[in-house]
């Protein structure tokens, strides 16, 4: 579970844009804890704006009643809570990529880490400050997959479901914000997306409010996503928590890691190296990030930033 910390850098929110026959509109509505904002050319869809609206909406309804921790009805809660589940398209997917995920970043994402999230209040309850013993516990839980929390990886992955339906009705400009980034071609003024980086600092809770940097696009496709550890923490006895738990000792990071943008084919892979950087801290995040084909990263710290090679900033 993470901070959400990046948004669409755009002047404004378009809901039509008539030029060189592109027909640019917003969908909007309210998904996964928070508000989602779809900017489609309608250029070459076949079908209407209000078809659209009613799949994308169908979708995020369906993937909710599917992985989200927070619905009790949801295949997940009843999962978490030992009944029995057939699995749906999407329980199936997200398992799949989690498990490649977790392997490919060496157990440092990790979405059995559930038991965990939860003793240290940033779960699916509000314990905090857990014994040694509660931490060997849920370890043993982990390992025997007692809880699954897919949020470090659904909205991502929520981007890329409905990126795909996009594509199917003939799309090809688009930016799918679910609280992380999915984009492709151009906005409206005929340029790659443009997303900003909010300055990691405690205290800094409204997206876009102040900015550390902003990444283009050069219209290729790609998911992008910043994880952080600077809204979602508790102080006790004089210390700081963060919500960054690392799967693989059972207790929160403490590393000068503020936070990590990761640019990936798709959103979903972007989330979960976003997490696991965040975990990783920044040495084991560089090194991940230049040996891993196919990503770019931006990372925060607390001694300046480090940006990949191909990673398109504009401070």
């Amino acid at each position: 579970m993470k901070s959400r910390t990046i948004y669409a850098a755009l002047c404004a929110f378009f809901l039509m844009c008539g030029c060189s026959g592109n027909r640019y509109v917003t969908f909007s509505g309210y998904a996964q804890g928070g508000i989602y904002n779809v900017k489609l050319n309608m250029k070459g869809v076949n079908a209407s704006r209000e078809e659209v609206a009613a799949g994308i909406t169908a979708l995020l309804d369906s993937i909710d009643f599917s992985i989200s921790g927070y619905n009790r009805n949801s295949l997940l809660s009843r999962r978490n809570a030992g009944e029995e589940i057939v699995p749906d398209r999407f329980f199936t997917e997200i398992s799949a990529l989690s498990e490649k995920y977790k392997e490919m970043t060496g157990g440092a994402f990790d979405v059995a880490g559930g038991p965990l999230f939860d003793i240290w209040g940033f779960g699916f309850t509000s314990d905090s400050l857990p014994s040694p013993d509660r931490i060997a516990a849920a370890m043993k839980d982990c390992k025997a997959k007692k809880v699954l929390n897919f949020n470090a990886i659904a909205q991502g992955y929520s981007c890329d479901v409905i990126a795909a339906y996009l594509y199917s009705l003939g799309a090809e400009d688009m930016l799918v914000d679910i609280g992380e980034i999915y984009c492709d071609g151009l906005n409206p003024s005929g340029t790659g997306w443009t997303i900003g980086v909010d300055n990691p600092v405690d205290g800094n809770n409204s997206p876009g409010a102040d900015l550390r940097g902003i990444w283009k696009s050069d219209g290729k496709a790609c998911g992008v996503v910043t994880s952080g550890n600077y809204r979602k923490f508790y102080v006790k006895d004089g210390r700081k928590y963060a919500h960054t738990i690392d799967p693989r000792t059972g207790y929160p990071v403490e590393h000068g890691l503020l936070s990590a943008t990761i640019v990936a084919p798709t959103a979903a892979e972007a989330d979960a190296l976003a997490t696991a950087c965040m975990v990783m801290g920044p040495e084991e995040s560089m090194k991940f990030i230049e040996a891993t084909p196919g990503i770019e990263g931006y990372l925060i710290t607390s001694d300046g930033i480090w940006t990949s090679s191909g990673f398109r900033l504009e401070e």
